[in-house]
């Protein structure tokens, strides 16, 4: 049985928090304890077009109950569209593009490239239009819903807060779709009998057309302001909303289009000025280490978390346009060509970009930077440290009664983008090339300098073979204590190699065997079973029957830590500890 057939079923409370993977003691606690609303914490941002928004964020409680009311909703949402024809879930999966699986602002304005008349309408108050009773009577009348009035009262509960759906509430974009579609598509077939496209995200409402002019259904021009046809307006009065007048505006093709927020003239782009800013602040940021940014209250400093999402922003439209650009003619500019360093076929914002991803890394760190071969060391670092965080002060400060738990050292998620950006995906030969290119891209940044260390944390085994030809070329590369051979790499407490780069090897075996990170674990640890398999001891270890990598720090070492033994790797912290009081 689907979610949403369960869902139809149930009719109590308990088997409403079962559905939504929550305690049910929880459930209550949360609605009728605590109460909705008092877990809000209420805050205005100012709008780009003036004004202000106001945002009413959810206790962490609460807040983690709409996630999964969010993800519930969403889930049902993909088992209807997956009961309907090819062709009618193609149609109406394209009509809103906010808060919905695999859709964002860049597939909204894909609907709208190339076209000679872009229209955009606001709807008034959006989120205010859904008050309690119209999100409880849509759950309890919707032809895919129709659920319990009392399983519909505690969902809309859980979204309402003040007798309207919050923004800043983690389900209200989801349940805003829900009830807004049956308006999309009466607005989307209006479009379609006059030659226009359709398409909305959140409260923007998107028309365009390659007519010259609008049809008058659509939309017309009266003097000084914008008068939308009779039907349009209608639906859209009867589906509860009001158009903000103010924002109604068509777009002409001589002229900038741009639709939330991208223009599509020619294909979905951010605004020439907002990359020239960005451009300029981190310009600003590699040379000083600080940067400004113009505000309504004037020059203030800038914010480095505030540069990155500008930045992750315009990447993730460089990403999205990418795949549809046309491949080079040249065949040496195909990406097969290139190894590990891919910079020659950066494009210059992708340039920009790496190199702000390498400050922000291993620059400009505020912490100490630990770049390990693969996500499951990241797993067993930061699992060990949080058990052992007493010890080790410099790695973490210890929960107390006073204070959280928190990491003082930065690891590196390895995805496909940092090998793209950064040449950076985990695995010695990723990181050989990472520590050949360190000079370069050390030297390339002006500001001041770093103020914590970059320690690569590798295996003492097989895997470690080519770094010492590479270390011998780097003049200041150092083994410590300098009491070793100037190559007795394998033996070092840690390896200074050149600035804030250090390495770290786990610890060889007594008898000067190799080791891998895993072999720091004790049995009892890897002969924990999950789903009737283990990690097994480091030499009966088999790839094809025993426990692999990733289920292993998963669902040994990650979900069980406060069970786990972490004495072993004490070692290894001790190495990463010394290298960082090293550079302080």
């Amino acid at each position: 049985m689907n979610k949403l057939e369960r869902l139809k079923k149930i009719t109590t409370k308990p088997a409403l928090a079962n559905l939504l993977e929550v305690n049910p003691s929880f459930l209550t606690h949360v609605l009728y304890i605590l109460k909705p609303n008092t877990q809000y914490t209420t805050f205005t941002i100012p709008k780009k077009s003036g004004g202000i928004r106001t945002i009413k964020a959810p206790s962490v409680k609460l807040k983690s109950l709409q996630s999964n009311l969010s993800k519930l909703l969403l889930d049902c949402i993909d088992e209807i569209n997956k009961s309907k024809s090819l062709e009618e879930k193609n149609y109406k999966q394209t009509l809103s593009h906010g808060f919905v699986r695999k859709r964002s602002i860049m597939t909204n304005a894909l609907m709208h490239l190339n076209q000679k008349n872009v229209l955009n309408i606001d709807l008034k108050d959006f989120f205010d239009s859904f008050n309690f009773g119209r999100v409880r009577g849509f759950f309890i009348k919707n032809h895919n819903f129709q659920l319990d009035p009392a399983i519909a009262t505690v969902i809309a509960q859980i979204a309402c807060d003040d007798n309207k759906l919050p923004q800043g509430s983690p389900c209200s974009p989801v349940i805003t779709n829900l009830i807004t579609h049956s308006l999309d598509i009466k607005l989307a077939s209006l479009a379609r009998k006059h030659s226009c496209i359709y398409s909305r995200y959140a409260d923007d409402m998107t028309f365009s057309t390659r007519k010259s002019v609008f049809p008058q259904q659509i939309i017309c021009q009266e003097g000084d302001h914008f008068v939308t046809g009779k039907n349009m307006n209608s639906e859209i009065v009867r589906a509860g909303f009001s158009i903000n007048e103010n924002k109604t505006r068509i777009q002409y093709k001589d002229s900038r289009q741009d639709v939330t927020g991208l223009i599509v003239n020619k294909k979905p782009n951010v605004k020439k000025e907002y990359w020239r800013t960005v451009k300029s602040q981190c310009h600003s940021l590699f040379r000083t280490g600080t940067f400004t940014k113009k505000t309504a209250a004037g020059v203030v400093a800038g914010n480095i978390k505030e540069l990155e999402g500008q930045l992750n922003f315009i990447d993730q439209v460089d990403r999205f346009n990418r795949p549809r650009q046309k491949a080079p003619l040249n065949p040496i500019y195909q990406y097969k060509n290139y190894g590990n360093d891919k910079t020659p076929l950066l494009s210059g914002r992708e340039k920009t970009f790496s190199k702000f991803l390498y400050y922000r890394l291993f620059y400009g760190n505020t912490k100490p930077t630990i770049l390990c071969e693969g996500k499951t060391d990241n797993t067993y670092l930061k699992s060990a440290i949080s058990i052992l965080a007493g010890s080790y002060p410099i790695l973490a400060s210890a929960k107390t009664r006073g204070s959280a738990y928190e990491l003082l050292i930065r690891t590196v998620k390895y995805s496909k983008r940092t090998r793209f950006l950064l040449g950076l995906y985990g695995g010695a030969p990723y990181l050989c090339s990472f520590i050949k290119a360190f000079e370069k891209h050390y030297k390339f940044h002006k500001a001041s300098k770093p103020k914590c260390p970059v320690v690569i944390v590798l295996d003492n085994d097989s895997g470690f073979k080519n770094f010492p030809k590479i270390l011998k070329g780097i003049k200041s590369a150092t083994p410590h204590p300098t009491t070793l051979e100037s190559d007795d790499y394998r033996n070092a407490e840690f390896i200074h190699v050149i600035h804030n780069l250090y390495i770290v090897l786990t610890p060889l075996r007594s008898k000067g065997e190799e080791t891998d990170i895993e072999y720091l674990f004790d049995d009892a640890t890897r002969l924990k079973q999950h789903s009737g398999k283990c990690f097994n001891i480091v030499d009966k270890r088999n790839d094809e029957t025993d426990l692999s990598k990733d289920a292993f720090a998963k669902h040994i070492i990650k979900a069980q830590k406060a069970s786990i033994n972490f004495d072993g790797l004490r070692p290894l912290l001790d190495r990463i500890t010394s290298a960082i009081n090293h550079y302080n």
